[in-house]
């Protein structure tokens, strides 16, 4: 237990960032809006919370700022995808490569440096369980704020009438205009929100894992958590589990590269990738068993009222 506690510890770190765009996607697609501009989000929530945070002092206002590019961008993809009715995909696509680009170019100058950054606060009592003490209760607060969040989530989604609302936009959007809803507003509302909520996980990156700048420093986590809401099923709960798998599977590359292991440095590496390929390999092979069942119906179709 002695080794296994602290990888353990290290797969919720290295999950949350992937926690957080998957639950913005998750948010974003039971509207019916897909949006495959995770990495470019990230990566921009990344940069504008570390340049905030720098600026000022504040890693709340690194955070709030970060959300607010996150916001910013996912709205460009909404005038888009709702508005203009464009293909959701290769939209997503732009705003990907865009926050990979800018990001780099806007952060240059700041490569290198450090912030301070959010630290690990243990909770009374609770961080002194065994095992599940350390793991789970000797975090920073932007963890914790994941774990309400995803609670607050499945809670929201499946039991409250906003959540209906949601789930129905997803699937039906004629049927919520005729419920007296406007079901492009609230396309609009998601997919900004679940945007935010993607740069926060960028900006955990920058302001909480690493603590510092690099350029692409996500390095491919926006798309892990694309696959990652297929494998969920579109549910806030497998979502979490997901993401400390991959992140454990980060974490464990990271360890066996530090004890010396004879595999090569770049094949560990590519492990998470490789969870990734495999997961949407199963999840392909079991699409005609219902695995998909989650899948919002109208997901990546335009809706447009006066259309019949």
């Amino acid at each position: 237990m002695d080794i296994l506690t602290p990888i353990l510890a290290a797969a919720v770190r290295s999950g949350t960032p992937i926690l957080y765009a998957t639950l913005g996607e998750i948010l974003t697609e039971k509207a019916g809006i897909m949006n495959l501009g995770l990495e470019g989000l990230m990566l921009m929530g990344a940069l504008s919370g570390f340049w905030a945070t720098m600026t000022t002092g504040s890693l709340w206002a690194g955070v709030a700022l970060a959300f607010a590019v996150g916001v910013m961008l996912s709205a460009i993809h909404a005038f888009l995808c709702i508005t203009l009715k464009a293909n959701q995909v290769v939209c997503g696509l732009a705003i990907a490569m865009f926050g990979a680009g800018a990001s780099s170019m806007l952060g240059r100058s700041m490569v290198g440096e450090t912030v301070k950054g959010f630290s690990p606060l243990a909770l009374p009592f609770l961080s002194r369980l065994p095992v599940l003490g350390p793991v789970l209760f000797d975090q920073d607060i932007l963890v914790y704020a994941s774990f309400v969040l995803v609670g607050f989530l499945t809670w929201y989604i499946y039991r409250t009438r906003w959540g209906l609302n949601l789930r129905a936009v997803g699937e039906a959007p004629r049927v919520v205009d005729a419920m007296g809803l406007s079901a492009v507003k609230l396309r609009y509302f998601y997919t900004l929100l679940g945007g935010g909520l993607a740069a926060v996980g960028g900006a955990y990156m920058s302001l909480a894992y690493n603590k510092m700048w690099g350029e692409l420093m996500t390095a491919g986590r926006g798309w892990i958590a694309v696959a990652l809401v297929i494998f969920s099923i579109w549910n806030p709960l497998r979502a979490t589990l997901g993401a400390y798998l991959f992140g454990g599977v980060g974490a464990l590359q990271l360890r066996m590269q530090a004890a010396g292991s004879r595999i090569p440095a770049p094949l560990l590496l590519m492990l998470p990738y490789l969870l990734t390929i495999a997961v949407l390999f199963v999840i392909s092979a079991k699409k005609g068993k219902g695995m998909l069942q989650g899948a919002p119906a109208g997901l990546g179709q335009p809706y447009s009222r006066e259309e019949r």
